[in-house]
């Protein structure tokens, strides 16, 4: 039972009731006119009457979009009491339920030049029609049907597709709308020629290297936003606009329109053009930004970034945190035609965590390539590092290792994921005496798997696992051993707190296991809470690895930027709550 009531500026008042099942009380509560126009300064008694005669035809007209089509409606004005009170009782009755689908599809030859295998799958178009037989007609779930089928089709290989006719045939006496659609699919469409507009200070190389789309290959829309993405990642541009000139081909277009369905569908169009247009970043940026780590503490940053030193974009920066200070530089090359992204790079790290503080420059050599459900990287360093172990010196080094790494992504969305999994597998070490003082061998894996639970909630699951194996662990460079704790990795704990005790100070040990379990609700599609429970360690031997524990509760919060996670856990072993906060999905 709904209540609201209204009082216009000269004091009329006036109340209404709805009496009808929850649903069609909330649709009737946003738009029915009694409630609408509550608060009117132009509502009197004569139009409070005017609104009650109409209110039952307008009734039956919202509550058929629900798919009720015979609903029993009454709307009354009670003067029993000094404020007239609108009764409005809704008895919507059985829902119209989808009947039989006509749905044809005009056009669509296979292509006799292709496997089986590489036509296009109408059978497939079809089962993906959301609207079912047998489900409750609704007017909206029936307009996104008719979109999301012309959408599956003009985003790969027929952008010309069209909707000819849609028809809803309701029998409100049966109960039943027979529908029928046509989807005339206009000529298959393949891309030609790349072609450029905007480049002013940057070689066309810089755009034509990332271009993994062939003269030939089928329209794709999937494509076009990959390549995009790719061209805005580089950095290079304020702008991107990546598509197929459709205005290159209007004289085809034209000659199309005049055709019938049959001659459109087996009509071979001329190669659509790529076309690319660019607004160029300016070429140089400084930025600086202060910030708070629950891992590193307090942060100051400064960035200085070029696009053109010696044909390679370079990016600089200076970060001051409360536990670590890094500078570093790094020279890109542009990206090959074979898609390999090269470049090479100078840092400095100082760091003091758990009472190990550790001094480390370095110079890297690093070639990645792939894609973000499948990337590949091989990067050589030679790092030198001073290390101080509970304010006692403890050791010099110098390392020339090598390290393989890669990543499988397989999420239902890069920056939300709800379902899914991640994994990331490191190899490598420094094996030749070569500029290296303690040869050694490293092999990390860490995963995340996403589980949905229902509409509203889902599973998280996370581990990872790490071991080393050297003669001496004190000639490795502490970057290379491994330690837990901290926002990514055991919460309850302070960043990289479990590890190795030497002195009164936490290093590094040859072994890591850590696992994590966590429980998201939703109330709000962008809100939620979490429940969670993290177990690990690191150690010099497998036997050392007892588990230290944490768990708590958190806030989630999808921001513009990302997931914001607030959470607040409890060590286990130190006996201390944690606050930990984090933002974005770090894989």
């Amino acid at each position: 039972m709904l209540a609201v009531s209204a009082q216009a500026a000269e004091g009329f008042k006036y109340e209404v009731h709805i009496d009808a099942p929850r649903e069609v009380r909330e649709l009737l509560e946003h738009n029915l006119d009694l409630v609408r126009f509550r608060g009117n300064d132009r509502i009197d008694r004569e139009q409070l009457q005017r609104l009650v005669r109409v209110a039952p035809e307008q009734i039956r007209t919202l509550v058929a979009t629900d798919g009720y089509y015979s609903p029993v409606v009454s709307a009354r004005v009670d003067r029993e009491s000094g404020t007239p009170v609108v009764r409005v009782k809704v008895e919507p009755g059985e829902p119209v339920r989808v009947g039989e689908i006509d749905l044809t599809l005009q056009g669509f030859a296979p292509n006799p030049d292709q496997p089986a295998d590489k036509q296009f799958d109408t059978t497939a178009l079809k089962a993906g029609w959301s609207l079912k037989k047998g489900a409750v007609f609704r007017q909206e779930d029936w307009e996104s049907a008719k979109r999301a089928i012309l959408r599956s089709v003009v985003q790969t290989r027929y952008p010309r597709a069209q909707l000819v006719e849609s028809q809803a045939t309701v029998d409100p006496e049966a109960h039943l709308a027979n529908l029928r659609v046509v989807i005339d699919s206009g000529p298959e469409m393949r891309f030609g020629e790349l072609r450029i507009e905007g480049l002013k200070r940057y070689p066309a190389s810089v755009v034509s290297n990332l271009n993994q789309i062939h003269p030939g290959d089928y329209y794709s829309e999937a494509a076009l936003q990959s390549y995009q993405s790719r061209l805005q990642d580089t950095g290079y541009f304020a702008s991107v606009e990546v598509s197929g000139d459709m205005s290159a081909i209007l004289n085809e277009q034209l000659d199309a329109a005049a055709m019938t369905p049959e001659q459109n569908a087996a009509a071979v169009m001329a190669p659509l053009p790529l076309l690319v247009r660019v607004v160029e970043n300016k070429r140089k940026n400084v930025s600086a930004g202060v910030g708070y780590s629950t891992n590193t503490g307090n942060r100051a940053s400064l960035t200085y970034d070029d696009l053109s030193v010696f044909g390679l974009r370079m990016k600089s920066a200076l970060t001051l945190e409360t536990k670590k200070q890094t500078a570093n530089t790094n020279f890109y090359f542009p990206v090959t035609p074979e898609g390999y992204n090269d470049s090479i790079g100078a840092s400095f790290e100082r760091s003091d965590i758990s009472g190990e503080v550790t001094s480390v420059a370095s110079l890297a050599a690093k070639r990645a390539w792939g894609t973000p459900l499948l990337e590949r990287n091989l990067t050589l360093e030679l790092l030198t590092e001073t290390k101080t172990v509970g304010g006692v010196p403890s050791s010099q080094s110098k390392s020339l290792p090598l390290t393989y790494g890669v990543t499988w992504r397989k999420l239902d969305n890069l920056l939300f994921p709800t379902k899914g999994y991640a994994l990331n597998a490191q190899l490598g070490g420094a094996l030749l005496p070569l500029l290296t003082d303690e040869a050694f061998v490293r092999g990390y894996l860490r995963g995340v798997a996403y589980l949905p639970l229902g509409s509203k909630s889902n599973a998280i699951f996370r581990g990872e696992v790490g071991a080393l194996a050297s003669r001496d662990k004190s000639g490795v460079p502490a970057v290379y051993l491994f330690r837990a704790g901290g926002d990514q990795s055991v919460r309850g704990y302070a960043y990289q707190e479990l590890g190795v005790p030497v002195n009164g100070a936490t290093t590094g040990g040859r072994y890591l296991a850590t696992a994590s379990a966590e429980y998201q609700y939703w109330f709000k599609p962008a809100y939620g809470v979490a429940v969670f429970y993290d177990a690990g360690n690191a150690g010099d031997t497998v036997n050392a690895l007892h588990p230290k524990s944490g768990y708590g509760v958190g806030g989630r919060w999808k921001s513009p930027v990302g997931p914001i996670n607030v959470d607040v856990a409890y060590g286990h072993a130190v006996q201390k709550y944690r606050l930990h906060f984090s933002l974005g999905f770090t894989f």
